[in-house]
């Protein structure tokens, strides 16, 4: 039965090439739309890990909900003993030490607010390998009396590299202070909200205008995303829990898992409109395949095959057809996406961004799977029908279109 039924789907091989083409280019239209998704996704978290959070960020305990109101009372005197811990873990790359402030830029003719960072410029290069510099040059080791500003700063203060300003912020104490700085260079990140208010100065000259010797945070570059969790319960495990709180990247940016979810639900409603097509155009050449055979049917039945044995016939051809189109649709789809991912996509900036970048496909196991399996189901249940139907026919009736 299946080495008829593989002769049988080569006899009007017109139609069966129609039927290969549509599954096929459903299969491989999936693969290619689930591996932008798939690369939107990846080119939004390491923008927002490399360009800003890092993989995991340790605080005093309550310095993440109260912090921003009290942040002299969430202070960490001590980062040496989170580093030396986070150290000794192997996934993690490096550690290094912010402080948070902020207050306004002086321009010498007007004030502008601003959040602040001090950091430590060197770890943060390797950190920050998003962050992408459109004037001047990133902070350095050396140059305690430079500030990095970001892009929506310099437009809105008219600031440009090597102009000076003025940071007005309040110490932890309350007391009024103010240090003056030569703008290094302008940064550009996956944000646009950051940008329009973020500055970064080196930590000692943070340090020393706010009047203290602490930090807010230890920011962790991990080797491999998919070990934040891990890493962060391990760390854990080692650290006062009655004193130190960890974040990951993923609960720093609340947006991306709106945006996934977003991208998510997007690519569901396609898989569902390419399923619905590959069904109804199935169903129509199983349907006139069925049509033109009736009587090759009756004749099968009046010689003493059973119903049973044409509905598997024909289950079986379609069984085929799905296999074949389906893994055919698969090897387009990958070479594709190869083929794109080595060309790229120009893409504008997103939404809250002035950066665009270069989209490519991401070739995933479980978007390959995903896809050939819509195929393979969606023939299957096309010819589930019309082979019941024919099977069920009388003799008599189907002997009528010989």
């Amino acid at each position: 039965m299946f080495a008829l039924a593989l002769r049988n789907i080569f006899r009007n091989k017109a139609r069966t090439s129609l039927t290969l083409t549509v599954i096929g280019t459903g299969v491989a239209g999936l693969i290619l739309c689930g591996g932008f998704v798939d690369d939107a996704l990846l080119q939004l978290r390491e923008a927002t890990i490399h360009g800003q959070l890092g993989h995991l960020q340790v605080y005093r305990l309550g310095f993440y909900h109260n912090g921003s109101r009290s942040p002299d009372k969430y202070t960490i005197d001590r980062p040496a003993e989170i580093l030396d811990a986070a150290r000794k873990i192997p996934e993690v790359q490096e550690g290094m030490s912010r402080l948070n402030f902020s207050g306004v830029i002086n321009n010498g003719r007007a004030d502008f607010a601003i959040v602040g960072e001090g950091v430590e410029p060197a770890k943060e290069r390797k950190l920050g390998s998003l962050l992408e510099v459109i004037d001047g040059k990133n902070l350095d080791d050396r140059e305690t009396n430079g500030v990095f500003i970001g892009e929506g700063v310099a437009a809105s203060m008219k600031l440009k590299v090597g102009d000076r300003a003025t940071l007005l912020v309040h110490t932890l104490d309350g007391a009024l202070n103010s240090g003056e700085f030569i703008v290094t260079g302008i940064f550009r990140s996956f944000s646009k909200d950051y940008d329009s208010r973020a500055v970064r100065i080196a930590l000692p000259a943070a340090q020393e205008l706010l009047g203290t010797s602490a930090i807010n945070a230890v920011v962790l570059l991990l080797k491999n995303t998919e070990s934040t969790d891990a890493v962060a319960t391990t760390l854990l495990g080692q650290l006062d829990k009655t004193r130190y709180e960890i974040r990951s990247w993923r609960q720093l940016a609340d947006f991306y898992d709106g945006t996934a979810r977003l991208y998510q639900r997007q690519f569901v409603v396609l898989e569902v409109i390419i399923l619905l097509a590959v069904l109804l155009s199935v169903v129509n050449a199983v349907n006139m395949n069925v049509f033109e055979r009736t009587g090759e049917f009756g004749t099968l039945m009046a010689l003493g095959t059973h119903g049973s044995a044409v509905f598997r016939l024909v289950l079986q051809e379609n069984v085929l057809l799905a296999l074949i189109g389906s893994g055919a649709g698969a090897l387009i789809g990958v070479m594709l996406a190869g083929g794109i991912s080595a060309i790229g996509i120009p893409m504008p900036p997103p939404p809250n961004s002035n950066a665009g970048y270069t989209a490519q496909i991401q070739i995933n196991a479980a978007t390959v799977v995903t896809a050939f399996a819509v195929g393979f189901v969606a023939t299957v249940c096309a010819a589930w029908l019309p082979a019941r139907r024919v099977a069920r026919m009388p003799v008599v009736e189907a002997l009528r279109h010989v």
